[in-house]
Order: structure tokens, then C-alpha cells, then sequence
């Protein structure tokens, strides 16, 4: 899976999360949560998300390297690549 269609899947989980998120304008580099308003449970509902969809394991550890789009890409490109 490419870095961009990794990308594409996170943005679309955000957008089934919060239809009105405006994700045409993130920036890959700075925090979700601070674009997005994105609260704690909508964090988790987006991992949930990942689990669900590509059976996923993200330990909790983990979830700091979620912070950014880029930052999500760069974590789930090596889990997903087999896809």
C-alpha cells in the first residue's frame, strides 16, 4: 500500500468520525487533535477504526505516534504494507 493511499484511509476514518471535519486543509505536520478538534474519544474511535478495518493492534504505547497525518502514515506504512 502506497504512503498516499495510507493517507487517503486515515483521512477517510476521520471523515466517517466527523463528517464536517474540513480535511481538505490538514497539514500533514501539525496535530490532529489541534486541527480537527479532535477529543479523546474520537482519538480512540479512530484507532478502533484501524483495528476494525485492517485488523490492526495498536497498543496504546503506541498512540503518540498518531499524532500527526504524516506521523500515522509513517507508523502504519510498515503494518500495512501487505496490503
Amino acid at each position: 500500500m502506497t504512503r498516499d493511499a495510507i493517507k487517503e484511509i486515515v483521512i477517510e476514518i476521520i471523515k466517517d468520525i466527523d463528517e464536517e471535519a474540513n480535511t481538505a486543509a490538514l497539514a500533514a505536520d501539525r496535530p490532529l487533535r489541534d486541527q480537527l478538534d479532535l477529543d479523546s474519544m474520537d482519538f480512540l474511535d479512530i484507532v478502533m477504526e484501524l483495528r476494525k478495518r485492517y485488523k490492526l493492534q495498536i497498543p496504546e504505547e503506541d498512540y503518540p505516534q498518531l499524532n500527526t497525518l504524516e506521523s500515522c502514515v509513517n507508523y502504519l506504512e510498515p503494518k500495512l504494507r501487505h496490503l
